[in-house]
């Protein structure tokens, strides 16, 4: 059984991605070729933003956006405890210093009151400026970013929306990726629009940051890639990625965002009463990047884990480590009294296979094995 069946992906939609494929190298354009232009178009379209500039990676999304807004050493950009790697190493690599934040024990997203006592906290520090607050859209739900917008506008701080796991994800009735001051997204290939290989985007209304950022993903060029005006990266993403991902992107819009509230349905359905499942606020709609449940401790979480890899289920945990707990961030000074519920998911979380090709019966008998290591 595949955690995220891509195997399965590519067998029902192959024609079409082969060709696409094919197109690609039988033009040889394989750096900035049209398509990458063509996908920029299609995905500003549907998240429905001004512009969306495609870049190397995810991880490169978040970091040009935030070189977009000059962040640097002395600055404070806010961000969840609970999270990848990457939403908060990004902060760190221009010098400036993360400021972690604890999340909603139901949602996993940023929890707004969270937010307001960690800016009161350092609000009397003149020797930071906050400047930014990225908010990550975890496990496919947007998080609360009305609301953490305000706040972020009363500081007259950037909102950076990670949308890596949120794409196609809905806040009454708006696209995720479509919140942040700037927004982003990557395509690594178990995302919910996912390439074969790496791959991101960033989205923005703004035409400076946009202007900015396709210069930074291309070594700071000017009028062309030999005039080069500021100091920036290479973080193009390829043609051969963006021909896939316009493939993949009618996939996702015509079956698979739908098919997989239909798998976590399923899921919800059996395990409720069981195990903590995930819970979907009624103004959201999921991408469902993952279904997680949380189990009563962690050595019943473990247990299942261990039930479900003898029975060929595979399953990950998503995150076995806070971030204030990471070696990297041991000089970051953090309150763990104020990150709690970071530290406990840690130990209670597990991610269970979830794809849009996923069937029922299948659900049921990851379900049953759940159900005996739980009630045991």
């Amino acid at each position: 059984m595949e955690f995220r069946d891509l195997k399965e992906q590519y067998k029902q939609n192959k024609e079409a991605i082969d060709r696409a494929i094919a197109g690609v190298i039988d033009n040889t354009h394989f750096i900035s070729g049209p398509q990458v232009t063509e996908l920029e178009k299609q995905l500003a379209e549907y998240v429905g933003v001004k512009h969306c500039i495609a870049c190397g990676n995810g991880t490169d999304a978040l970091l040009l956006a935030l070189m977009a807004w000059d962040i640097k050493a002395g600055d404070l950009v806010f961000v969840p405890d609970f999270t990848f790697f990457s939403s908060a190493e990004v902060i760190a690599t221009l010098g400036a210093t993360p400021v972690f934040v604890d999340v909603d024990y139901d949602t996993f997203n940023m929890d707004v009151d969270s937010l307001k006592r960690a800016i009161e906290a350092v609000e009397e520090k003149e020797r930071y400026r906050m400047k930014a607050v990225i908010v990550v859209d975890l496990f496919g739900q947007p998080a609360r970013l009305d609301e953490i917008k305000k706040i972020a506008s009363e500081y007259s701080m950037f909102l950076l929306e990670d949308g890596a796991q949120g794409f196609g994800g809905e806040l009454n009735g708006k696209k995720a990726c479509s919140f942040g001051d700037i927004s982003t997204t990557s395509f690594f290939p178990a995302k919910p629009l996912g390439c074969y290989g790496d791959g991101g985007a960033v989205f923005t209304d703004n035409d400076d940051w946009a202007e900015l950022v396709g210069s930074f993903r291309v070594h700071g060029k000017g009028k062309d890639k030999y005039d080069n005006v500021r100091i920036g990266m290479n973080s193009r993403l390829d043609t051969l990625q963006a021909a896939i991902l316009i493939e993949k992107l009618k996939i996702f819009k015509e079956y698979e965002f739908d098919r997989c509230n239909e798998v976590a349905a399923y899921y919800t359905r059996e395990l409720s009463g069981t195990v903590h499942t995930p819970v979907v606020l009624p103004d959201m709609r999921s991408s469902w990047a993952q279904y997680t449940v949380k189990f009563e401790n962690k050595e019943l979480r473990d247990k299942a884990a261990a039930v479900l890899k003898e029975n060929g289920i595979p399953t990950a945990i998503y995150y076995a480590k806070p971030m204030h707990l990471q070696k990297a961030f041991a000089d970051v000074p953090s309150n763990a009294e104020e990150l709690q519920v970071s530290t406990k998911l840690c130990d209670v979380v597990l991610s269970l296979p979830m794809h849009p090709y996923l069937t029922e019966e299948t659900v049921m008998k990851i379900c049953r094995m759940i159900k005996e290591v739980a009630e045991a």
